[in-house]
């Protein structure tokens, strides 16, 4: 049984296609890592394969309970995401009126933030796939992102899921810009570490892009020129499709009406908003004091049970309301969500207390806290990791 996320299938015949990117890091049978991590290391290996079998149950027993009422609800989220885009679009389109620009923008806002949180997001971890429809699948579904959706899978799906929070595996620490934790060397630029994520927040989906292209790899040699020249013509056309849809179609049409102008300051706010509120909740999930990050021997011949241990110690959720969760994608549930990546998202409010329970059994910690007090705390660990010699709670 897979734990990191779902293998590419085709949205008819449920087999792997043959395009997809081989996943890496196979877990061990049993056995222990070379180093368990400080929070984990009361644990024997028995307790260890004992509470990824609990896990595991969790797992399976949502499996078995998914049906109609998770298609009903995903279809329902798809539904109203696209009532407001529709409602937002058309709002702008006579936005030369003040009050038509504010309700366009908010509309717009909304619709975007949930196709890229509760949708996208969760549809491109194949947690819909079983459904096998075609146009709710994770081979087929394209993102109001402007990176695209194949080349975000594989960064993501394949390899932040697989070595979360490891420094030297997981880039996702601090994305090739950030010092985000104490274990990567302090150079000069590290200074600017506020100023480059207040620079990123708003332009988020466009760093994540440029993430996506692994120019590390490629300078490292790890990545060929084919494979970069591949990346860049996908996203080149992805750019072009986000541009036509948000800067060049919305606007045209609504210079009949003498609104062009207001209507593409509309669309640039709106992508704005929901580059914020993405970059707020990821950060929150991953960066916040309580999460621990971690050394390649810590996850050098983990099994699935420390596999699970390390997506909870090294994660955060953020508590609230029932409407914050789903347009967090309820990545407000980001430990439950690195637990398990593939299980319906609507689920994992359903999870979360069982899971905690699991934490508080075996003395391991459960971060949780309202998205201030995450925000706040996870901006406090990059104005710290800024300076030289300063360290960050883990």
């Amino acid at each position: 049984m897979t734990v990191i996320s779902p293998s590419k299938t085709t949205p008819a015949e449920g087999k792997p296609t043959g395009g997809s990117r081989t996943r890496p890091g196979k877990l061990a049978e049993s056995g222990s890592p070379t180093v368990r991590p400080p929070a984990a290391a009361h644990l024997s290996d028995e307790q260890v394969a004992e509470l990824g079998r609990e896990l595991d149950a969790i797992r399976d027993e949502i499996l078995g309970k998914r049906g109609a009422a998770d298609a009903a609800y995903i279809r329902r989220v798809i539904k109203i995401q696209r009532g407001l885009e529709i409602s937002g679009r058309a709002a702008l389109l006579v936005s030369k009126n003040k009050a038509a620009w504010v309700t366009g923008t908010t509309l717009l806002s909304l619709a975007k933030i949930l196709e890229n949180m509760e949708i996208g997001h969760n549809v491109l971890h194949g947690q819909w796939d079983w459904m096998r429809d075609p146009d709710i699948h994770s081979t087929t579904w394209e993102w109001d992102f402007v990176t695209p959706s194949r080349s975000w899978q594989h960064t993501h799906n394949d390899l932040h899921h697989r070595w979360t929070n490891v420094v030297g595996k997981d880039n996702d620490v601090g994305y090739n810009l950030l010092r985000m934790d104490e274990q990567q060397p302090w150079k000069p630029i590290n200074l600017a570490n506020p100023l480059f994520n207040a620079i990123l927040a708003p332009l988020f989906e466009w760093g994540i892009a440029i993430y996506d292209l692994e120019l590390t790899e490629f300078k490292e040699g790890k990545k060929s020129k084919e494979a970069l020249l591949k990346d860049l013509k996908a996203l080149g056309k992805k750019v072009v499709t986000q541009f036509t849809k948000d800067y060049a179609a919305t606007p045209a049409v609504a210079m009949l009406t003498g609104s062009g102008k207001q209507a593409l300051y509309g669309t640039l706010t709106a992508n704005a908003v929901r580059n914020v509120w993405a970059h707020a909740v990821i950060f929150c999930g991953h960066f916040p004091e309580g999460t621990d990050t971690f050394t390649e021997e810590m996850a050098e011949g983990e099994t699935r049970g420390d596999w699970y241990i390390r997506q909870m110690i090294g994660s955060a959720n953020i508590s609230g309301s029932k409407f914050m969760h789903i347009m967090t994608g309820n990545l407000s549930h980001q430990i439950e969500h690195h637990l398990f990546p593939d299980l319906p998202s609507n689920r994992y409010a359903e999870v979360a207390p069982k899971v905690r329970e699991i934490c508080q059994r075996y003395g391991l910690k459960y971060t949780t806290g309202p998205l201030l007090k995450q925000v706040g705390s996870t901006w406090g660990k990059i104005f710290k990791l800024a300076l030289p010699g300063k360290t960050a709670k883990a």
